[in-house]
């Protein structure tokens, strides 16, 4: 069974039969959490770097990486019994626009945004694919831990 992770959202699996889906990842970025001791993993779709108001970190917490990487390693942390030394981590997305003059370059500052946020939480990126002009569509097996990639170039 496929669970969908939409922009915005976490999703956790503890179901080694399950996997973990996201799409058109362009310059939003996925952060992956795996425990290959408890089998269990969990995926966030980041939008934005950060909130800019307080309704919004409080309304949209997953759409931001400064307050939706904290939930998810929590949630994956004491309701589902896992450490942060076990879990590996990975990210995906970021890409750069097309546009020739993007002065808001978020697919960079999000893959800032989710480094340092991992890095506050002494969590070690094991993997990582992001940047360049490529839309990534990911899936994380939950009995394995393997992130299959499925790359298509921007604007085509």
């Amino acid at each position: 069974m496929k669970s969908i992770v939409g922009i915005g959202e976490y999703a956790i699996s503890h179901n080694k039969e399950n996997s973990l889906k996201t799409f058109a990842l362009a310059s939003c970025v996925a952060v992956t959490a795996y425990s290959p001791i408890r089998k269990k993993g969990a995926m966030i779709h980041i939008a934005l770097p950060e909130p800019d108001t307080e309704t919004d970190r409080m309304v949209r917490p997953g759409y931001y990486a400064t307050t939706g990487i904290p939930l998810m390693i929590e949630k994956l942390c004491s309701d589902h019994g896992c450490t942060k030394g076990e879990l590996e981590i990975q990210i995906f997305g970021g890409a750069e626009s097309i546009r020739k003059n993007d002065i808001f370059n978020i697919g960079k500052r999000n893959i800032e945004a989710v480094v340092e946020t991992l890095y506050n939480l002494n969590l070690r990126i094991s993997g990582a694919q992001v940047g360049g002009k490529v839309s990534r569509t990911i899936e994380l097996d939950i009995n394995t831990g393997k992130v299959d990639i499925l790359t298509q170039p921007i604007g085509i």
